[in-house]
């Protein structure tokens, strides 16, 4: 198998005949990382001396792979990954045979071949001749323009109506089906449907529950008894069981059920972690930027209180899924010593202004607990303003009543104190009836509604976050942030590669209005806080691992500030999303450029 993949690799470096002969000479490796540096800095200077030599649009792509290409054989790089591309490259094509080394991957060699073809002008993704309406000028060339915008945005239509919407008829009709097996199976009428705390009290927490009420299959059914048996965090509410398709046959529920049930792999990833007492699971390491419990702080003038640790239904891929015991558990709320102390913590440090109150799920707390709360954070004179987390809108919108919408309102003081609701949609499918009236109670009210997307692998498909922010806009939601997977390894089967969020980006969301397209792409980095992915300065590609990784060094938020470090951090293999995407029916040749985004 390793000698088949030194061929597929021989075959990738052939591509550009300078480059082969300076990997497959008899050289050492110093002389060869020397004259390939040299070789990429004379393509990089003929590129930019000659600008007949390539079109704009391949310059740039050219010049971003050079300077990727120039990254990975630095030695910095390669003592911040603890691995040489150069050197893996070197033994695979030259070294003795049978010589131990890491086994590459088709990951690994895609990523060569993609670097060579970006850094050769070989690329292949503008196929199409430039269009006409460039060599046009004035209303001809306009309307000549108008004509090729009209067909991109008919593609991308066709594209958005691939996916399901929660406020297509078809659904609501199955959902209003479902929600009426629900009411019978639990002896209950509207009223008590319609009551959030019915719903608290009735969390779906055992998979022979869940089977009675909807169709699970094998694999699912086991996965959540294994989660169960090892105390693994997991709950739904009755309303979002509603918004599953009863048959599980596979279509429109796909993202929702990945939601909520847990896959094996994540289980057993989490079996281990709880079973080793060397593996840390505070993944973010908030430990590190808490100066006191309750508390964390990243930023200099927000930040986060946690009251509760918990919530009406566990995502399966939530940050703190390493604090939060189960649905219903007793040590779930902070207590009131303790709150009142990060809260005095608070007012005892002028410097903040603003505080996201989260968790958990705050408006677990009935309406008088929650005023009480807010009572006093807004009593302090430096907080001007106060974001509430929650996924209630979209897991248990009974819970946004008139009284609790009212109570959250009275902080609401223009001028002087914003109150803002972050929520969490994932994807169209959970853009209901119900869920829309609960924002546009806020709305009603003044309080905006913001949406935190997290990309995974269920919602990355070609313009199905497009879809998402159009019908959120026409919701009343304004998309706010994007958040890169976190890069623990037992959420592997949601994670997605940076080069996807990228491309999604540039390619889809940028064909939308800029009223729709105001979320930030962000990688949440441990302890340092927020990347913007949009922006290229503050990350680097340093090493492409032997199973097709990208390892990236990102830049803390006050690089141009403090001294600060560095976080590594390995990516997913595009080369294995791409398969994925693959056996669920995409074609893959609507990704190509996807490698060419760093």
């Amino acid at each position: 198998m390793m000698e088949d993949y030194s061929e597929k690799l021989r075959a990738a470096i052939s591509l550009n005949p300078e480059i082969e002969d300076i990997l497959t000479s008899q050289d050492d490796i110093e002389e060869k990382r020397r004259n390939l540096r040299e070789y990429l800095a004379n393509i990089l200077a003929g590129i930019s001396d000659n600008t007949d030599l390539i079109r704009p649009m391949e310059w740039i792509l050219c010049r971003d792979a050079v300077w990727v290409f120039r990254s990975i054989l630095n030695s910095r790089s390669e003592d911040l990954s603890g691995f040489s591309v150069l050197g893996y490259i070197d033994q695979l094509l030259n070294g003795e045979h049978g010589m131990h080394i890491p086994e590459v991957s088709e990951g690994f060699i895609a990523e060569i071949e993609h670097l060579i073809k970006g850094v050769s002008g070989l690329a292949g993704i503008y196929s199409e001749a430039p269009p006409a309406f460039l060599k046009l000028e004035g209303r001809e060339a306009a309307v000549e323009r108008s004509t090729y915008l009209s067909d991109m945005a008919r593609k991308s239509c066709s594209q958005m109506k691939r996916y399901a919407n929660g406020l297509d008829d078809e659904l609501v009709e199955e959902r209003s089906r479902n929600k009426y097996a629900l009411q019978e199976y639990f002896g209950i009428s509207d009223l008590e449907w319609n009551d959030w705390r019915w719903h608290v009290k009735n969390v779906i927490r055992d998979a022979d529950t869940l089977r009675n009420l909807v169709n699970l299959s094998d694999e699912e059914y086991n996965s959540i008894c294994l989660a169960r048996k090892n105390k693994i965090p997991f709950g739904i509410t009755p309303y979002y069981v509603s918004l599953f398709d009863r048959a599980n046959r596979q279509q429109h529920d796909t993202a929702i059920r990945a939601q909520v049930l847990p896959p094996p792999d994540y289980v057993s990833a989490m079996q281990s972690h709880k079973q080793s007492r060397e593996c840390s699971m505070d993944f973010m390491l908030e430990n590190d930027t808490s100066p006191i419990e309750g508390i964390t702080r990243r930023y200099p003038n927000i930040v986060i209180l946690k009251p509760i640790l918990t919530c009406p239904q566990i995502c399966v891929y939530c940050q703190r899924n390493w604090q939060i015991e189960d649905v219903y558990s007793e040590h779930a709320t902070l207590g009131s010593d303790k709150l009142d102390k990060a809260i005095q913590w608070i007012e005892d440090t002028p410097e903040i202004n603003e505080v996201l109150i989260t968790g958990g799920d705050p408006l677990l707390f009935s309406d008088d607990q929650l005023d009480e709360l807010l009572a006093k954070v807004a009593a302090i004179p430096h907080i001007i303003r106060i974001r509430i987390g929650t996924r209630t809108p979209v897991t248990l919108p009974q819970r946004i009543t008139d009284s609790l919408v009212r109570t959250i309102n009275r902080y609401n003081v223009p001028g002087k104190r914003e109150m803002m609701i972050i929520t969490h949609f994932e994807h169209m499918t959970e853009i209901t009836t119900d869920s829309m009236e609960a924002v546009q109670k806020f709305r009603l009210f003044g309080i905006a509604v913001y949406n935190q997307l997290v990309y995974t692998f269920f919602n990355s498909r070609r313009f199905e976050t497009a879809a998402l922010r159009q019908q959120l806009r026409l919701t009343g939601v304004t998309p706010y942030y994007t958040f890169n997977t976190k890069g623990k390894d037992e959420t592997d089967t949601y994670r997605v590669p940076i080069a996807r969020l990228l491309q999604e980006q540039q390619e889809e969301a940028r064909q939308l209005p800029g009223s729709v397209r105001t979320d930030e792409i962000v990688f949440n980095v441990p302890r340092l806080g927020k990347n913007y992915l949009r922006a290229s300065q503050h990350r680097d590609v340093i090493s492409i691992l032997p199973d097709g990784r990208r390892l990236y060094e990102f830049h803390p938020w006050e690089k141009k500030l403090a001294l600060m470090d560095t976080f590594i951090y390995a990516d997913v293999s595009i080369h294995t999303y791409l398969k994925r995407l693959e056996e669920i029916g995409e074609d893959i040749e609507e990704y190509k450029t996807i490698w060419y985004y760093y």
